[in-house]
């Protein structure tokens, strides 16, 4: 299992951990229900995706505030 992690709104591509690495220790099992529908899918392959912002976004929405209005704010 790898645990793969992209730009919830630019869907870049952060990084990854090999399956190694246990989900539990990185903290998921500290999210709540609807925090872990919101940030993590996990693959038929058992590979999981979760979901973060880059510093790129965070830095648009930093100088932006009102972009978390928008569903999306990327064109």
């Amino acid at each position: 299992m790898a645990i793969h992690y992209y730009c919830r709104h630019c869907k870049t591509n952060i990084g990854q951990l090999e399956s190694h690495t246990d989900a539990r220790s990185l903290g998921f099992d500290h999210l709540t229900s609807n925090e872990r529908q919101d940030m993590l899918s996990y693959q038929t392959n058992g590979d999981l995706y979760v979901n973060v912002v880059c510093d790129d976004c965070e830095e648009a929405l930093t100088r932006n505030p009102d972009f978390y209005e928008l569903d999306t704010f990327i064109q």
